[in-house]
């Protein structure tokens, strides 16, 4: 019984840091730019494809190739900022719900089109740790630890880099930013990136544990939904707080 609960609670700590991770790039846009993405599961599908097609074609670990999901999803969601939001940044929010929706659509419309909606899966085998009588995959415990330092890299960027407290000023007063000489244009495009570039890093972790297709990604937008909430927007930690908490229950 002892053994049931311990592997229960160590696989929903795991798997909480995962659903942590995925919210914070949610977490980030909406308390940065006040958007509500709803563009973040589609962009968690493209990660998962991303890694799939980094392990079968370019034969990369999923563990190495997702740091080229991460700054690959940085210029896409640039990209994606300058394409759908930055002339409506400023008009009511359902604009901005609109935008992050029609790009939702194209994501999903042309991935079923190229890939359907055959369920994948990455197959990787890395061994297994006993912890106690239970045993957990090395893949759960390397995502569990990837979600981990992602997270510490972004409070660690948004707090002690110059860019990070623009992007935090940005978010605090947009106008006395602009008059301080920050560069608003620029915060709002990065924090957008970022925000897309931890989706996709999400989605390719995630990847290595479950299958998916390109449907995959509205149910960790969902349960990102509940996160923020839980934890508090504009909150790295208080994100994978809240992932902790949804993974444990």
């Amino acid at each position: 019984m002892l053994s049931a609960w311990l592997g229960a609670t160590l696989s929903g700590i795991l798997l909480g840091l995962l659903y942590g991770l995925a919210a914070i790039g949610l977490n980030l846009i909406w308390g940065v730019m006040n958007v509500i993405n709803l563009s973040h599961g589609a962009f968690i599908a493209v990660g998962m494809f991303a890694s799939y097609f980094m392990a079968n074609y370019l034969h990369l670990s999923p563990f190495l190739g997702v740091f080229l999901v991460l700054a690959t999803g940085v210029v896409l969601g640039m990209i994606t900022y300058f394409i759908s939001l930055h002339r409506i940044i400023s008009a009511p929010e359902l604009s901005t719900l609109l935008a992050t929706y029609s790009v939702s659509l194209i994501i999903i419309g042309l991935g079923t089109f190229i890939f359907t909606t055959n369920p994948r899966a990455i197959d990787i085998t890395m061994g297994s740790v006993s912890v106690g009588g239970t045993v957990l995959p090395m893949t759960r415990i390397l995502t569990g630890a990837f979600s981990v330092i992602f997270t510490l890299w972004l409070y660690y960027f948004l707090y002690k880099t110059w860019s990070g407290k623009a992007i935090r000023a940005v978010s605090m007063n947009r106008d006395a930013a602009e008059l301080m000489g920050v560069n608003t244009t620029m915060s709002l495009a990065l924090a957008f990136g970022i925000g897309v570039a931890l989706a996709m890093t999400a989605g390719a972790l995630t990847a290595t544990i479950f299958p998916f297709t390109i449907l995959s990604g509205g149910g960790y937008e969902l349960k990102s939904f509940v996160i923020c909430v839980l934890g508090g927007l504009g909150s790295p930690l208080g994100a994978l707080l809240g992932g902790l908490i949804l993974g444990l229950i």
